[in-house]
Parts: C-alpha cells; structure tokens; sequence
C-alpha cells in the first residue's frame, strides 16, 4: 500500500450544494425519506427516465440518518444469486459514479477479507467462493499466510482463541466516502430540477379507491401521482399510515471511530465469530462496527456492553491497535426481514412502492437499487433485479435466505 498523509486527498466544496426550496402543492413522484438509496432513486429518475417532477421529503436533515451513520464498505460477495445479481449491480455503478456524477466520492477499492475461524466457517466460506465465481463475481480463497500477505497487521497466530484459518477475499471491495456521496447525489438530482425538501416530516398518506394520492406532512399537504417510500427503520411506521403492514423489526446498530491515526490498515476486515469489521477512513480514523442490538428501538444510539465486546474483539485480531482511543460512537436504525434481504416493489397499494428491509446491507446497494427503484416507479412493474425482493415472497415462500451467507451481514 502506497504510505499516504491522512485527509490530503480530501476535496474542498461550494458552501452550498443544492437548493432550499419550498415544497409545492403536488409533484408527479414523492419520495418519502432523504438518505443515500432516496437520492440516488431521484438521480436515476431523471437520469434514465427524465422524470424531474419530484420531490425528496426528509424529516430532519439530508442524509442524517443511515446515511451518515454506517460505516462505508462497499462488496457483492453475497451467496445467493438474487443477492450477488444486485449487490453486483451496485459494485459496478460504484466504479463509474464518481465520473458519472462528476463529484469526487473517494471509492477505495482495497479489498474485503472475511476471517474464517472454524472448519464450518472454512467449508461455508470455500462456498461463498465458487458461488461468486458462479455470477461472476471477483472472489478469492487465502489461507492464513496470504491472509497475512494482504492484511499484515491481521493475527494469524495459531494460539489465539479463535485462530484464523482463511479467509474469502473479494479484491474489488472496499470503502467511499459517504457524506460525498450523498453530496453528489444531490447536487445531481437538485441539478435537474428535483425539489429537496429537508425539515418536511410525513405525518400521513392519502389513499382513495385503493390509490395513493399524496401525502400529508408538517409544511402541508402534498399531492402525488406515485409515492415512493425510502425510510430505512421508519418503514413499517410509513406503511401502517398507508394501511398495511411490514414483516420487519428495527433495530439499533452501533459503530465507532478511533483517533486519527498514520496509515496501518490497507484493506477491510470482517470477523462473524468474532464479531467486528475493520477498515481505516481516508483521514486515518480506524472504522468499526459489530452486530445490530438484540432489542428493538427507533433510537440512534445504543447499549455500551455492545461496545464493549466489540473493541474486545478487535484487539483479538488487531493486538496494535490496544493503545489507540476511541474518538466518538453513533448509532443508526436498521430494518431487518426475516430472511435479511431486502423488500423492493410494489405495496398493496396503487402507486406506491416500497424499498427497505436492506438491514446492514444498504449502503453499498446504493447506487445499485437507486436505478432500479427508479425503474420500477418509472414502469410501474419491478426490475428484474428487484423482482426476487417483492413483499409478497413472505407470503408465496420463495425467501432469500442470507442470514447464514452475509458474513457480519454488512
């Protein structure tokens, strides 16, 4: 790894990257929610389908939530085809998005490992493999010397209590900058004419003859002719005011990052059994998060024994890092469904459409489920990738299954 100054390839910005507009009476498409997977529906929108007509409504402020609370890697070595056709999707609009939205959002490709430490964990991951190689996914297996090769600083000391005995590999993985790339976004969607709207909370939706028509919020009413709903862990709570309900819970999920610090760690690291990921931030902030909390909560913190486990298990495979300190924690809301993928498509409601239950796992979809959102609301039929994820497979049996398969799930 080329040694780099911390923040040197930080770009400057306009002080103002879109407008602040004031919401009009009624749009042709309303997005519900102002995150990462909104912006990028209304990018593509006008992008691929020249609907400009829209507004983004967010409750607080633009890509406050998720967005700016996750901890940035970017993979697509999911099991399941469904899953590797999307995040696949996703991976390869990520290496063209910086070009595409003309706007630098610091894509890193360094590379996911993630940590075997078992003769299951072994059998399962040698799987993961040959399924991504299957769909054409760039994957590796690597024992622990090659483990050692791309992460020095990984231990890979057999007297350990869990020793690490592989690892899958995906070498086009890695991290961006997630502020940047809802900055973007923005820009791109604000640039074509697409109205967003932050402090604009949705307090109800209309629907008449089994239509949505618009919706309510606390600037007024808004009238719409398709309605697309992109809240994250506030779903159910959007379609319970439409008239249905979600199979999801949400839960909190915490992450954290240390002081700044020289560049020490080249790749991303991810341990299920031990239950942490690791990358370093472009200013040199080591990143780490570790499983969602057991209970379910809308709070965007969560509970200090989680954290507590979580450092304990990185300095198990990080012993450098035992004198850094820890600069600040956050917490965001993930929605998960009961078989960890997504719901993408249409609702038992007319015109309007439902994208969430992407648990952990929304970031990197990003640019990915953004264009294929905006081509479901655009046709009013779900994508070809989305059409696996519809909310009826809870009903019909035909699950995607990656609880097992999502390594961290993230």
């Amino acid at each position: 790894m080329t040694p780099r100054t911390p923040g040197a390839d930080l770009p400057e910005h306009p002080e103002f990257l879109w407008r602040t507009p004031e919401p009009k009476r009624a749009y042709d498409v309303v997005i519900v929610g102002g995150g990462g997977h909104a912006l990028a529906t209304a990018h593509y929108l006008a992008r691929d389908h020249g609907i400009t007509d829209v507004a983004v409504l967010e409750k607080g402020w633009l890509a406050g939530g998720n967005m700016a609370r996750n901890t940035t890697i970017i993979r697509s070595n999911y099991l399941w085809d469904e899953s590797a056709g999307i995040y696949e999707h996703a991976l390869k609009l990520w290496e063209g998005l910086e070009e595409e939205l003309d706007y630098p959002i610091l894509f890193s490709q360094r590379g996911v490992l993630n940590l075997a430490h078992s003769l299951q964990d072994v059998r399962d991951g040698v799987r993961r493999v040959e399924a991504n190689r299957l769909n054409g996914v760039d994957a590796q297996w690597l024992d622990p010397a090659q483990v050692k090769e791309v992460c020095p600083i990984v231990n890979t000391s057999p007297d350990v209590r869990y020793p690490v005995m592989g690892a899958t590999y995906q070498p086009r993985a890695g991290i961006a900058k997630h502020d940047h790339v809802a900055w973007g976004l923005a820009r791109s969607a604000d640039a074509a004419g697409i109205d967003l709207v932050q402090n604009c909370e949705v307090t109800g939706i209309d629907v008449n003859d089994g239509r949505v028509t618009g919706v309510r919020t606390n600037l007024g009413p808004i009238g719409a002719g398709k309605v697309a709903l992109c809240a994250a862990g506030h779903s159910s709570v959007l379609a319970g005011m439409a008239g249905f309900d979600l199979p999801l819970q949400s839960h909190p999920l915490q992450a954290l990052v240390s002081e700044l610090l020289e560049p020490v760690h080249p790749t991303v690291v991810m341990s299920n059994a031990v239950h942490v990921y690791v990358s370093q931030a472009h200013k040199g902030e080591l990143v780490m998060g570790a499983g969602i909390d057991a209970y379910n909560s809308y709070t965007q913190r969560g509970a200090f024994h989680v954290i507590e486990r979580q450092m304990a298990a990185a300095l198990e495979l990080f012993p450098v890092f035992a004198r850094a300190h820890v600069l600040r924690t956050w917490g965001g809301i993930v929605d998960v469904s009961p078989d960890a993928s997504p719901i993408v498509g249409l609702t038992p409601v007319r015109d309007l459409y439902l994208n969430c239950g992407w648990g952990t796992g929304g970031f990197k979809a990003t640019p990915g489920v953004g264009q294929v959102y905006a081509h479901t609301i655009a046709h009013d039929t779900p994508h070809a990738l989305a059409a696996p994820f519809s909310l009826d497979r809870f009903t019909t049996g035909a699950l995607v299954d990656e609880h097992g398969a999502a390594a961290v799930a993230h």
